[in-house]
C-alpha cells in the first residue's frame, strides 16, 4: 500500500501575541524550519492589521501578497483559515465564497472553517438546513478552483464524530472535506485517534495542536475546543498514531501546527520533526 507524504507546517496564530505583522510571522516560520504556513483572513479592514501589529490578512488585499511572501522566504500555503459560523448565512455565505476565490489565486488549496455560533432562536434541524445552503453555496464556487473546504471539530455540532459526520455529508461535493483537529477533538471528551482514524479517508488538511495535562484536567469534556494548545510534544496527544493515520490518508497531509508563541512553535517543529523521521 502506498503511503500519502506528511508535511509540517503552522498557523500564524503562533505570532498573535507578538504584534507583528503577517510577512514576519512567515519568516519566523521559514527560520524555524516549517516549509508550510497557513494565514488568517478576514473581511473589511481594522486597525491592528493595517498598522502592522497583527498577522491577520485582509481579503480586500492583493491575495498575491500571500504567495509572493511565501515565495520569498521559501515556504508554500497549506491553505487558509477563513473561520465563520455557517450557522449564520448573512455572514458565512460571501465571506466563505470570497475566501475562496482568495485562497485560489493566492494559491492555497485548502480554506478552513467550522459551523461557529448559533443563533440563539434555532433549532438543531433548522441550523443544519442553514448549513447546507451555506456548503452548497460555497462548493459551487470552490469546485471548479480546485479548492477544498475543511471542516473543523470546533463548535455545538461538530464536537463529536457522528456530528462532524453530519455536516460533511449535508452537501454531496468532492469539494467538502475535513480539517482535523487533534487538540479540540480531545477537550471536548473524544478520543482523537479513534475520531482521526474514522475521517482520514475525508481528511484535507490537520490542526497539530496538543493540550496540556493541566488544561485537560480542567477543561475537558466541559468545552468544544480552543484557539490554541502548548508545544506539540509537551502534551497529552498520541503523536505516533496521528502520524500513523495520516500517513494511510489517500492524500497527502499538512500538520499545521496550533500553539500560542514562536517558542513553542520551535519546540513542536523539533518534536514533530523527530518523529515524522523515525515514526
Amino acid at each position: 500500500m502506498s503511503m500519502s507524504a506528511i508535511h509540517l507546517g503552522i498557523n500564524l496564530e503562533f505570532v498573535r501575541h507578538a504584534d507583528k505583522p503577517f510577512e514576519w510571522g512567515v519568516e519566523q516560520a521559514a527560520r524555524l524550519g516549517y516549509r508550510f504556513v497557513e494565514p488568517m483572513v478576514h473581511w473589511g479592514r481594522e486597525l491592528l492589521s493595517e498598522a502592522g501589529y497583527f498577522h491577520s490578512v485582509s481579503m480586500l488585499d492583493d491575495p498575491l501578497r500571500l504567495s509572493r511572501t511565501c515565495e520569498n522566504y521559501g515556504v508554500r500555503l497549506s491553505g487558509i483559515s477563513a473561520h465563520t459560523p455557517l450557522c449564520k448565512p448573512e455572514v458565512s455565505t460571501e465571506y466563505l465564497k470570497q475566501a475562496v476565490r482568495f485562497a485560489a489565486e493566492a494559491g492555497a488549496p485548502v480554506v478552513n472553517t467550522d459551523e461557529g455560533p448559533k443563533p440563539r432562536w434555532t433549532t438543531a434541524d433548522e441550523d443544519h438546513v442553514l448549513m447546507r445552503y451555506v456548503l452548497a453555496e460555497v462548493a459551487a464556487v470552490a469546485e471548479p478552483r480546485g479548492v477544498l473546504i475543511g471542516l473543523e471539530p470546533h463548535q455545538q455540532y461538530s464536537k463529536t464524530p457522528a456530528g462532524l459526520d453530519r455536516i460533511c455529508r449535508l452537501v454531496n461535493s468532492p469539494a467538502i472535506g475535513v480539517n482535523f483537529d487533534t487538540g479540540n477533538s480531545h477537550l471536548s471528551g473524544e478520543d482523537p485517534v479513534a475520531w482521526l482514524d474514522c475521517v482520514a479517508d475525508r481528511l484535507v488538511h490537520l490542526h497539530a495542536k496538543d493540550i496540556s495535562k493541566t488544561q485537560s484536567d480542567s477543561e475537558r469534556g466541559k468545552v468544544t475546543g480552543t484557539p490554541v494548545g502548548c508545544a506539540c510534544g509537551d502534551g497529552v496527544v498520541d503523536w505516533a498514531a496521528v502520524i500513523r493515520i495520516c500517513r494511510a490518508a489517500p492524500r497527502d497531509i499538512v500538520l499545521s501546527v496550533e500553539c500560542g508563541t514562536v517558542d513553542q512553535a520551535e519546540r513542536s517543529h523539533s518534536f514533530l520533526s523527530g518523529l515524522m523521521e523515525t515514526g
